[in-house]
């Protein structure tokens, strides 16, 4: 059976696996491979190659730094379907959605790319006579970023591209339920010239993240995951005297106003609450009717939903894919059981198919007047379960958004200019979409949700990502005339 273990210093580690993780293909429910579990003195050994490599790393040139990115965006692009191919094996999500993942990735590479205009300081002549301030920033050291199942390979891209073309060196912890595409990445990266150690990959489960988190020779840790565990590595990392970007769960609300296109709103929530069966932070997981709006939109979306396409994610035509893993397919399951006890509509019930296929499969699930009080609206179920709320005014629809305690995502569909222009105003959520289901940020652009969706004041990517993996540093020169010298006991004054 196919064993993956840890990447260290450009190469498998080969040293002793005392622990061994199952690594399941989703849409049979087969074991097709282990991934080694770390134990602390292994993400030592990572972290001290980390260490080492920083020694160098820091002081490599932009230009060089530039060059490796560029040589690793284009091993990407010529590899954008073996990445893609491992995404469906070991996630399950469809071939399609996968090679979008990777594309979305790819752009936070070419977007560090850019690292010589990103980290440009600021300089003033003259702040006093003959004096001059500048500002540098300067990597931070060793940083680590632990990530989620569900974007394999596009969330560690939010990260290491940014944090390695800033100077730091990088220690990856990617979820041990799909852990190929985290080597594979790593294998290019390598081959594009990245020298040793830069970038480590470490398998494991909480004790390889609790040792990063207290390790003292790691500077920065970022985390995407559910809001308990972001939580976690928040306070953890923090009281270590770590820098940290924790961003957590979601339960995104999709309000359609009674003057938007039906159409194009049925489109847009079919396609966000199910595409990758639903294991998205961003999926809208509530739809919220103004007014009369269920009336026309529902059959639309049931009418979508009939055509969906569930089927192993390498099938012609598959449009959703199965579940990550069994226990997460059975709480899924779960909810949509505790859903119908508590009285909403069961208008699409995905659950047949989770005992007619082998693997982790759910069908397209849709609840109808579904109310706050209920499991199905309060919790993140992370699965292909689409709850809607009836609400008769905006106001409504706005005040369920507010005392949400995730603020994420949001979308509002309207061909109201001045509706949707008072909605991002007022809405208390970090990402808004108008007419846009997912409104995920280009990578120029800054990821990240408010409340309970982010912990800590740092968003992914983008110029938060820069500012995240340096450290500003002030310069104040002054190269005196010989005949300027002497002593002055006054406080300094800029004159």
């Amino acid at each position: 059976m196919k064993q993956i273990t840890h990447w260290i210093d450009n190469k498998p580690f080969d040293g002793a696996v005392a622990r061994w993780g199952d690594v399941y293909d989703p849409a049979t429910g087969l074991v097709q491979a282990q991934v080694a579990l770390a134990t602390t003195d292994q993400v030592d050994t990572a972290v001290a190659s980390a260490k080492a490599a920083w020694d160098t790393w820091k002081d490599a040139s932009l230009s060089r730094r530039t060059a490796i990115l560029f040589e690793f965006r284009d091993l990407i692009v010529r590899h954008k379907e073996d990445i893609a191919r491992l995404l469906v094996s070991e996630h399950g999500k469809v071939f399609s959605d996968a090679m979008g993942e990777v594309q979305r990735g790819l752009e936070v590479v070419e977007f560090a790319c850019g690292i010589p205009q990103l980290v440009k300081g600021e300089f003033n002549e003259n702040v006093s006579t003959a004096v001059d301030t500048y500002s540098i920033r300067q990597p931070v050291g060793v940083v680590a970023g632990i990530t989620p199942f569900n974007f394999p390979a596009m969330v560690p891209m939010w990260m290491y591209p940014i944090a390695i073309a800033c100077g730091n060196t990088f220690i990856l912890k990617p979820s041990e339920k799909d852990p190929s595409a985290a080597n594979f990445c790593a294998e290019l990266f390598a081959r594009a010239g990245l020298p040793d150690g830069v970038l480590n990959v470490v398998h494991g489960d909480k004790v390889a993240v609790d040792r990063i988190l207290r390790h003292p020779d790691i500077g920065a840790v970022s985390f995407v995951g559910s809001t308990p565990i972001a939580r976690y590595v928040y306070e953890t990392g923090t009281a270590s005297g770590k820098r940290v970007a924790a961003l957590g769960g979601a339960k995104n609300h999709m309000v359609v106003l009674p003057d938007a296109d039906m159409d194009l709103a049925a489109d847009a929530v079919v396609s966000a609450a199910y595409g990758s069966a639903g294991e998205r932070c961003m999926a809208i997981s509530v739809l919220v009717t103004v007014g009369d709006a269920a009336d026309h939109l529902m059959p639309k979306v049931v009418d979508r939903l009939e055509k969906v396409k569930v089927a192993p994610g390498l099938e012609d035509g598959a449009e959703m894919g199965p579940l990550v893993t069994a226990q997460h397919r059975d709480r899924v399951v779960g909810y949509i059981d505790q859903g119908v006890a508590a009285g909403a509509t069961l208008v699409a019930d995905g659950r047949a198919l989770s005992r007619e296929q082998d693997g982790f499969f759910v069908g397209p699930t849709l609840f109808d007047h579904v109310t706050p009080d209920m499991a199905i609206y309060k919790d993140e179920i992370f699965g292909p379960v689409l709850s809607t709320v009836r609400v008769d005014t905006y106001e409504e629809a706005m005040r369920l958004i507010v005392d949400n305690p995730y603020a994420n995502g949001v979308a509002i569909f309207t061909n109201d200019g001045g509706a949707a222009r008072k909605f991002q105003n007022e809405v208390p959520v970090g990402m808004v979409g108008v007419n846009v289901p997912i409104p995920v940020p280009m990578a120029y652009h800054s990821f990240g949700g408010w409340k309970n969706s982010l912990f800590g004041d740092a968003r992914m990517y983008g110029m938060e990502g820069v500012n995240f993996y340096t450290r500003m540093k002030v310069i104040t020169a002054r190269w005196p005339d010989p005949e300027h010298r002497g002593v002055n006991l006054g406080f300094p004054q800029m004159r």
